[in-house]
């Protein structure tokens, strides 16, 4: 019989990981720079574990997480842990870097993004058989014992990890490497696990519920394991609840931010009650009344976060110039962390009556539509003004930024950072006229990120000088705050553009990020609905097409990476969001000219599930991840009538593609697309790339075009 457990009375589902200044991305680097050792990287993560630990205790947080940390990916772990590494990789000087990152002989797994947020994570590559590798768990858990500390394992669980890796018909092969790991922690004299499974808050088949009580029956009956935490979050668990709390887990965590409240009796409930994907401070008296009302049906109440912390800053205290009254609405990790220790000595106390608050239903108001000419007719315009060859070479938008340049941007000399910005464009526009691209672009030198650059010359933003958030291993952005009304002060990229069109006779792109990323990758406002915030940005991304346009720019990049990332997981709200997204994109860009080119940009985002609605943004050219994912999505692009950019060359990766696989990627699209709608791209913009490795691929991509066109 297994035992009575107790939860300790406060949680988080998981905390940041890359340093409050960013330690781990600057080891990280300098470790695959070859500076410094591996064992200096793992010096690195120690103390930034240590950290997190001894200051969640201090908060006084009870229950601490582990294995929460990582050296790239939470999902690679996963794989490593159950020995789900490919053969291919088994033979490189790092085999867990080569899998994130690739080697000059091997590309690295696919990357997603994590479910509707900006975390990228890699996909799961199964080869025949799984097996235990423990080693990290147990690390984390003796780490913290030497310490005076107890955690609390965090693993990704067996059912949302073979739905990553789109194999759960394995679900057989992999329970005994869970049920080894859980009798592992335990002899190791570990309280509990957290098995986190989000994806049962998406629509999940019979079938898949099937596997949920498989899978959770076997894993709770032996008696001598640890307490199993199943931890969901991002939405309601729906008809996975009931499954769920049918089987012998002894604690069932749920997301009350974002979903229902749940009908759940004789478990103990860790209820997400503070949100972990947003910057505003907890209404303390509606999160009261929630818990009060989960006790009267639950064996134990634990007050935790929605999700985990991983999706916001560390810490508000560095953020002094942040207006006072805004400063005052805000809570980055640390502070959430103690309303969370807060709320749970309130719920101690008896404070606070028992309260559902009722959802808000969303408003569906009918959906405009914007549209321009006829694509014939707009292409037939764009031929003659633009005269491009057959399969033309562009890029997306940024290069790879110097240090001098950051230095510069961050420094107080204005004019002497005006004059290395000019330089910078003029030098980009003369390599890419040097290697032969057709349509070129200034490399936005002037732009510290895709998102916040535009949020500093929006009204209606706030941007932080420290709130940095991992996006995937080393890379961090800091996204900006959305708190009032959205307007455009004045043009913010048109100079820049224009400077670079009087450079050159060649078609420079202008690059605009579109509404719905701009959202997606800020903290945005709780008092509107998001679709009103999407289309306030969209009217200042219009005003800015519009004087792009009357500066002499004739190609005009809209992107819009975030479009599948905000889609609902569940099915039935996902009609009305696309509806409104695609209509925001038509609103920022139905202005333009016939003969003005309107290019978007999608990557790493899953895009071939909502294909349709990528079709609907109605621009002239696409520009698609593919290489990272082996051209999985070329055969669905046939329905597409304009143009379309495969991405041939994987930016996220510092290798370098031959001429003959980027010419291999180029043919098997042509077995889909006619060339006079292809064109040869990478899949992303070559910012976070060094110049060695750029120059070179760049070269390539142009050399296969060329020899393709012969």
């Amino acid at each position: 019989m297994v035992k009575k457990r107790t939860f300790p009375s406060s949680t988080v589902l998981g905390y940041p990981r890359i340093g409050p200044d960013r330690e781990l991305k600057r080891a990280l680097e300098a470790y695959w720079a070859g500076r410094v050792p591996r064992s200096e990287l793992e010096e690195t993560g120690a103390r930034l574990r240590e950290r997190t630990w001894r200051r969640l205790a201090e908060l006084g947080l009870e229950g601490l997480p582990s294995n929460t940390f990582s050296l790239y990916d939470h999902v690679l772990d996963t794989a490593v842990l159950l020995g789900a590494v490919p053969e291919r990789y088994l033979a490189a000087r790092d085999p867990y870097f080569a899998m994130a990152r690739g080697t000059d002989e091997l590309a690295p797994l696919r990357m997603t993004k994590w479910f509707d947020t900006n975390y990228h994570y890699l996909v799961p590559e199964l080869g025949e058989s799984f097996h235990l590798d423990a080693s990290k768990p147990l690390a984390e858990v003796r780490q913290a014992r030497e310490l005076g500390l107890a955690t609390r394992p965090v693993v990704v669980g067996p059912v949302t990890f073979l739905l990553l890796a789109g194999a759960l018909e394995r679900l057989e092969e992999v329970l005994p490497v869970y049920e080894e790991l859980l009798a592992v922690l335990a002899a190791e004299g570990v309280e509990w696990v957290q098995l986190d499974e989000p994806a049962l808050v998406a629509d999940r088949s019979p079938a898949e519920l099937q596997a949920v009580e498989t899978a959770y029956k076997r894993l709770g009956a032996p008696a001598d394991r640890p307490g199993l935490f199943v931890a969901s979050y991002f939405g309601d668990l729906g008809e996975s609840l009931p499954v769920l709390a049918g089987t012998p887990v002894e604690a069932i965590g749920v997301d009350l931010v974002r979903g229902a409240f749940p009908d759940i009796s004789g478990k103990i409930v860790v209820a997400g009650v503070v949100s972990g994907r947003d910057v505003w401070r907890t209404d303390t008296d509606r999160a009261l009344g929630l818990l009060r009302a989960l006790e009267a049906g639950a064996e134990q109440v634990v007050v935790s976060t929605s999700c985990s912390l991983l999706h916001v800053p560390y810490s508000l205290e560095p953020e002094r110039d942040l207006d006072p009254a805004l400063r005052a609405r805000l809570a980055f990790a640390e502070e959430k962390v103690a309303e969370v220790v807060e709320l749970a000595r309130l719920l101690a106390s008896g404070a606070g009556t028992a309260s559902v608050p009722p959802a808000a239903p969303e408003e569906r108001r009918p959906v405009p539509q914007e549209r321009r000419s006829p694509y014939p007719v707009r292409a037939a315009a764009q031929a003659e003004h633009l005269r491009l060859p057959p399969l033309p070479v562009t890029t997306i938008g940024s290069f790879p930024q110097t240090g001098e340049l950051r230095a510069a941007r961050a420094g107080q000399d204005p004019e002497a950072y005006e004059v290395l910005v000019r330089a910078e464009i003029e030098r980009v526009i003369r390599l890419q006229e040097r290697l032969g691209l057709d349509v070129l672009v200034h490399g936005e030198p002037e732009r510290n990120d895709m998102v916040q650059y535009f949020a500093e010359h929006l009204d209606g933003f706030a941007v932080t000088r420290h709130g940095w958030v991992q996006s995937y291993g080393s890379r961090c952005t800091r996204p900006p705050i959305i708190h009032g009304d959205v307007s455009r002060r004045g043009p913010i990229t048109v100079r820049w553009a224009a400077y670079a069109q009087s450079l050159t006779g060649k078609p420079v792109k202008g690059m605009l990020t579109g509404p719905v990323t701009i959202v997606a990758w800020s903290f945005r406002r709780e008092d509107l609905p998001l679709r009103d915030v999407v289309f306030q940005v969209a009217e200042a991304v219009r005003q800015e097409v519009a004087d792009l346009e009357a500066v002499g720019i004739s190609v005009i990049q809209v992107d819009e990476p975030a479009l599948r990332e905000l889609l609902p997981l569940r099915r039935a709200e996902q009609e009305h969001y696309l509806a409104w997204a695609v209509a925001a994109y038509r609103r920022a860009t139905s202005g333009a000219a016939d003969r003005t080119q309107i290019h978007t940009h999608l990557c790493y985002s899953d895009a071939d599930q909502i294909l349709a609605a990528v079709d609907a943004l109605d621009a002239d050219v696409t520009s698609i991840e593919s290489a990272r994912s082996g051209g999985r999505i070329l055969g669905l692009l046939g329905g597409f009538e304009r143009g379309i950019g495969p991405g041939v060359y994987d930016i996220h990766s510092p290798r370098v593609p031959s001429v003959e696989e980027v010419t291999a990627l180029l043919r098997r699209a042509l077995e889909t697309l006619p060339a006079d709608r292809l064109w040869v791209n990478p899949d992303c913009g070559l910012k976070t790339r060094a110049y060695e490795q750029v120059e070179p691929a760049l070269a390539h991509l142009v050399a296969a075009a060329a020899a393709l066109r012969r």
